[in-house]
């Protein structure tokens, strides 16, 4: 039906093959555009801990921080570095007393610089904060030792400055809301209004996340589509009581188009991510529909805004932010085409007031139903943990930032040219003080939060393809993507954690018990390491310590002051951290990871290096056999993957 419609002037069969054509040719585009944004955007990247050195640069950008501050900078002048070696942007924390810096001054600072963190992903199938890095072209990171001298102000020129006059200019709202608004709501406020959420608190943030509110502080779809329609309705409200003006003049397609600047400009202010991004392109082709006489929301919109998108930043396809904010959107645009298809059939009269308001709830829980149930895999693959109680916290939530937050929002971008601000500013922090009410609330209730374990990467893919399936298609047939949903649930709950994990630098390890949680060797190193770990295995208590002797609670772990002996499933595995155990380990066990460098012949099963390949993680399977699975075998020879060089080698396994 839908091939027959788009191409009737073809013919069934001759469109198909042509769809078929536009299908690959659209593939070739895409890796493509991969390829190329891969050889774009690389830079060198230090591969050691450099310093204290002096680092001069161009700043790019400025993050306010709980007691201090992080720049980037560009252009770059490092000591001990030669220009071939120099990455194109590093990250800088400036600590203690700093004169104030803007994006385009340039500065000095003696820094220790270190490669950008953290280190390789903790297990594999972790988050790659180093391909993060790579596609931001950060190549190092550090931190300041003293002040930092501002050696130039703000010198730019062409396109350049007007970047760096954007940056100025939100770092100058941020400034002027935190003054405006005290504590927690005017942290809240700045990252409502620029994007910056560096100085609202990891305790507030975590109880935001754990209310499952932390989408209000994403500028996506609700926040551009607030600030475009105030001012849509806002202006043709106003025009409309001037009747000359709208009886003789277009005065909706006027405020449509002033509302495309007003999006516009608010989505500069707030940074550009790519829900920012997504949001724009999708509200502004609704807002040209208007002008053009055409139907607004659709999905053929969701596709040109994903198909511009990806594009540009193909990178954007493995990262959270575009998963979950393009599976809400389709899955939103769906459901509302059914409503309001039915709608029109509807023949009752225009509703009542009291009717209205419980439709405006009705509808805020249900797009909450319907948002959360499609982003929630994508958080549970990501992130591996769901929120409860999300639909109760944004039923109160949604319509105050909707209803008073944000209006007072929009007022306060029109009020302070004019120094007034605080006239705006003040009625929003007491919206944003309600917020924060609900998320501490919401998170404090038993339960709020659940862990669950990793999902698998065919997991994630079965569920995305089904739920497209049941989205996209308006057929009876479109019931059959509820298979491939169920068959990405279903990947949750078959995944076997692993048995043992140990770190890239062997420094850290832990065994799964025979209950199923997990034991570490020491909590005095690895904390990210070990908290991604227990997050990807749904444990949400702090892992127990192995023995210092003796034997484990469940008997099969032994461990005295040269390691430990795992006895799991018919295999011994050593777990070696002197190397006086090697001798005697090697001959005993099936596997032996060893925390120090094994030098002689070890006749172990299996044979693998923590040092060249990053942390792994281990099955013992019932057959016998050892399934070994590490970060950079699965990550592959990419630019990004990071490798150490042979000098540098100390820690291995075998």
């Amino acid at each position: 039906m839908a091939v027959s419609t788009a191409f009737g002037w073809l013919g069934r069969r001759r469109a198909v093959p042509l769809v078929a054509a536009l299908g690959v040719g659209v593939l070739a585009l895409g890796f493509a555009a991969a390829q190329w944004r891969t050889v774009a955007v690389q830079t060198p990247v230090l591969d050691h801990r450099l310093g204290p050195t002096n680092v001069a640069g161009r700043v790019v950008g400025v993050e306010v921080l709980p007691g201090a501050s992080r720049v980037t900078l560009e252009r770059l002048r490092i000591g001990q570095l030669s220009p071939a070696r120099t990455p194109e942007r590093l990250r800088v924390r400036l600590g203690g007393k700093q004169p104030r810096i803007i994006p385009g001054d340039w500065i000095r600072v003696r820094a220790i610089l270190s490669p950008p963190p953290p280190p390789p992903p903790a297990a594999p199938g972790a988050f790659d904060f180093q391909r993060q890095s790579y596609f931001r072209q950060l190549g190092a990171v550090g931190f300041s030792l003293g002040s930092a001298t501002v050696e130039e102000h703000h010198r730019a020129e062409g396109f350049a400055a007007f970047g760096f006059a954007l940056e100025r200019l939100r770092q100058r709202i941020s400034e002027r809301v935190v003054a405006g608004i005290d504590g927690t709501p005017g942290a809240i406020a700045a990252a409502l209004m620029t994007g910056s959420r560096g100085a609202i608190s990891a305790e507030v943030m975590a109880n935001i996340r754990d209310s499952g509110l932390a989408h209000l502080l994403a500028i996506s779809g609700l926040h551009i589509g607030l600030v475009a329609g105030i001012v849509f309705f806002g202006l043709r409200g106003a025009l409309a009581l001037v009747p000359p003006l709208a009886l003789r003049y277009p005065i909706k397609k006027w405020a449509a188009m002033a509302a495309i600047a007003g999006a516009f400009a608010y989505a500069l202010v707030a940074g550009a991510t790519v829900p920012t991004q997504r949001a724009f392109l999708m509200i502004g082709l609704v807002l040209l529909a208007v002008l053009f006489d055409r139907r607004g929301l659709s999905m053929r919109l969701v596709a040109w805004a994903a198909f511009a998108i990806l594009l540009f930043r193909p990178e954007s396809l493995l990262g959270a932010s575009f998963q979950m904010s393009f599976a809400a959107v389709v899955a939103l645009v769906a459901v509302y085409e059914v409503v309001r298809d039915r709608r029109r059939l509807d023949e009752a009269g225009p509703p009542s007031w009291p009717r209205r308001a419980l439709h405006y709830l009705g509808g805020v829980g249900l797009t909450t139903l319907i948002a959360g149930s499609a982003t929630a895999p994508f958080a549970i693959y990501h992130f591996n943990r769901f929120a409860v109680f999300g639909l109760a916290a944004n039923l109160v939530a949604v319509p105050v930032t909707a209803l008073w937050i944000m209006p007072w929002a929009v007022a306060a971008f029109l009020l302070m040219p004019f120094g007034l601000e605080s006239v705006a500013l003040a009625p929003m922090g007491l919206g944003i003080e309600v917020v924060v009410r609900v998320a501490e609330t919401v998170a404090a209730w038993p339960g709020a939060v659940t862990l669950v374990p990793a999902m698998p990467v065919w997991g994630l893919a079965a569920l995305g393809l089904g739920g497209l399936w049941l989205c996209l298609w308006r057929c009876p047939w479109r019931t059959w993507g509820l298979a491939g949903v169920a068959a990405g649930l279903a990947g949750v709950a078959v995944t076997v954690p692993p048995d043992v994990l140990v770190d890239g630098g062997g420094r850290l390890m832990a065994v799964r018990s025979a209950s199923g949680t997990f034991a570490v060797s020491t909590r005095r190193t690895g904390r990210f390491n070990r908290g991604v770990w227990l997050r990807r295995v749904g444990q949400d208590a702090e892992a127990p310590l192995w023995p210092r002797q003796g034997f484990s609670a469940d008997g099969r772990l032994v461990c005295d002051h040269l390691g430990c002996i795992l006895h799991a499933k018919k295999h011994v595995v050593a777990l070696v951290s002197r190397p006086q155990s090697l001798a005697e380990d090697c001959w005993i066990a099936d596997v032996v990871v060893s925390a120090v460098p094994v030098r002689g012949p070890c006749p172990a099963a299996d044979r693998f290096d923590l040092w060249r390949h990053g942390a792994h993680a281990l099955w013992l399977l019932d057959n016998g056999q050892v399934r070994v699975e590490s970060v950079n075998e699965e990550r592959g020879r990419r630019p990004w993957v990071v490798r150490p060089a042979p000098r540098q080698r100390s820690d291995s396994a075998s």
